[in-house]
């Protein structure tokens, strides 16, 4: 401690010289190193993209261009081009409430936080104090009260403050796009579950209308038995028909009752407290442009996700290394030091001191049991996981657009057929029925006929479901919507978490 007295003013005129010199010159040494950075694995992956996907026809029209990328959550309002209210309804009150989004955006503040503590090492920092103090030597002991103001500062040698604050900004970052990830697969599950539902409710329709007609053929059956135009089996055989598609009726109100319980946990709802009413399905003439390859990486929250936290493991891979090195701290303090407590606020009671050199603290380490080369061989090996992480986030995104196309492509040309087989089975069991009124044909054929015209009207609905199923999938293995105009607008800024998680 040195106090602004005459007597310490001579102590400090007497430094020796030699020590002054070496002040010096571990400063400049210190200011060199500081211009000095180190070495870290790069933050980006070089990957050989196809041009074009395998399952990608003929573009559909050169006016369509995707949409921005995929860091603002929720890129368009994609679900809208489907042109159903309800839907719309749905995915907007599930971007609201939902609780694993709520998780998603709880974690967003949570990497933010840690980046202001790593930004908080790279400042000055300052504090203060109050207190007394006591020391004893061969003569006696005395107590010494002080009120000290200490100021510190690291100077960031080699890169390892700003390493470690890139790093922890890349989480944050790396958060957001899964907040982002986590927002699109919501509004696709609700939209799958929606068109679910809705298939389903075109099969409960279905089924509804062939048992009218069961019952109507039953009554036929019954009819001409009782005039003796027939024989037992044939009511026998309607009976049995009947029953069948009541079975399969309950089996298909069941399936949707499971998935109508889905949609309502998508919605945080209890299952008791959620119905939604049944409606037809009604096929959208939406067609999705799959774009470029390369575009992919740009759209996809999850692959940006990826990239984030690569280069976030690049960072730590600097730290580590430039925890090897030196480090240089800045520190001083001031105030007011006495040995009375009635003079310790007195103008001659202040004092002042710095570091031992100058006020500079030059550590080197030496010997740590090995620590910051098992630091430095996590790091890089955590670095290697995520850079195959990455490669291999990639690789399941084309898969899932490459599966969707496909998907929507063969759907296509099953529905074609599905609608043919539908014409065909209608006009079979109608001549069948009649041929039946008019004694010409017995009811198995009626019944053969009444069959096919079931099965090919409730594959059609099947189908139906699957192909909006399909294109939803499609929209989120492209990572979110699309827009038409000349050119796509400039990127949305991250997530702020001043607007509602929906939005």
């Amino acid at each position: 401690m040195k106090h602004a007295n005459p007597t310490n003013s001579a102590v400090a005129a007497s430094r020796p010289r030699l020590s002054r010199r070496l002040s010096f010159t571990l400063l400049a040494t210190a200011m060199l190193l500081a211009a000095c950075t180190t070495g870290r694995p790069p933050e980006a992956v070089a990957l050989e993209l196809p041009t074009h996907y395998r399952e990608q026809v003929a573009p559909i029209d050169g006016a369509w261009k995707l949409a921005a990328p995929a860091d603002s959550p929720g890129a368009g309002a994609w679900w809208t081009r489907f042109g159903d209210p309800e839907l719309n309804r749905l995915v907007d009150a599930a971007a609201v409430s939902n609780a694993t989004l709520a998780i998603a955006l709880a974690r967003v503040k949570e990497a933010r936080a840690v980046t202001g503590l790593a930004d908080a090492g790279r400042a000055v920092q300052l504090g203060a104090g109050f207190g007394p103090g006591r020391a004893g030597t061969a003569q006696g002991t005395v107590t010494t009260w002080q009120a000290p103001l200490t100021v510190s500062y690291e100077v960031d040698l080699f890169g390892r403050l700003s390493d470690a604050s890139r790093a922890a900004a890349m989480d944050a970052q790396a958060q957001e796009a899964a907040y982002g990830a986590v927002l699109l697969a919501l509004r696709a599950d609700v939209a799958q579950q929606y068109f679910s539902i809705r298939a389903l409710d075109a099969e409960i329709d279905v089924l509804q209308k062939t048992i009218v007609l069961r019952n109507q053929g039953l009554k036929l059956a019954q009819h001409r038995y009782e005039a003796g135009d027939s024989s037992e089996l044939d009511v026998a055989q309607a009976r049995t028909e009947a029953a069948i598609v009541n079975a399969e009726l309950e089996g298909v109100v069941r399936e949707r009752a499971q998935h109508d319980h889905a949609l309502a946990i998508l919605l945080d709802r209890a299952p008791s407290a959620h119905t939604l009413a049944p409606a037809p399905l009604v096929l959208s003439a939406v067609q999705i442009p799959a774009g470029l390859p390369s575009q992919l990486l740009e759209r996809r929250p999850d692959i940006a996700q990826a990239q984030r936290q690569l280069a976030a493991g690049s960072a730590r891979v600097g730290a580590a290394t430039a925890a090897f090195f030196p480090q240089l701290n800045l520190t001083g303090s001031g105030g007011l030091a006495s040995n009375q407590l009635h003079d310790l606020f007195k103008w001659s009671s202040r004092s002042w001191m710095l570091g031992p050199v100058l006020g500079t603290v030059l550590s080197l380490p030496i010997l740590d049991g090995g620590r910051r080369d098992a630091d430095l061989a996590r790091n890089n090996a955590r670095y290697e996981a995520l850079v195959a992480a990455y490669r291999q986030q990639v690789l399941i995104a084309f898969r899932e657009v490459e599966d969707n196309l496909s998907a929507i492509h063969t759907l296509d040309r099953q529905m074609g057929f599905e609608d043919q087989a539908i014409a065909s089975a209608q006009l079979a069991a109608r001549l069948a029925d009649a041929r039946y009124r008019n004694g010409s044909a017995s009811y198995i054929e009626v019944i053969d006929a009444q069959r096919s015209s079931l099965a090919s009207q409730r594959a059609r609905a099947i189908s139906a479901g699957r192909r909006a199923v399909a294109s939803v999938g499609l929209i989120r293995a492209l990572g979110g919507g699309w827009q038409i105009g000349a050119a796509s607008p400039a990127p949305a800024p991250l997530l702020s978490l001043s607007q509602p998680a929906g939005q």
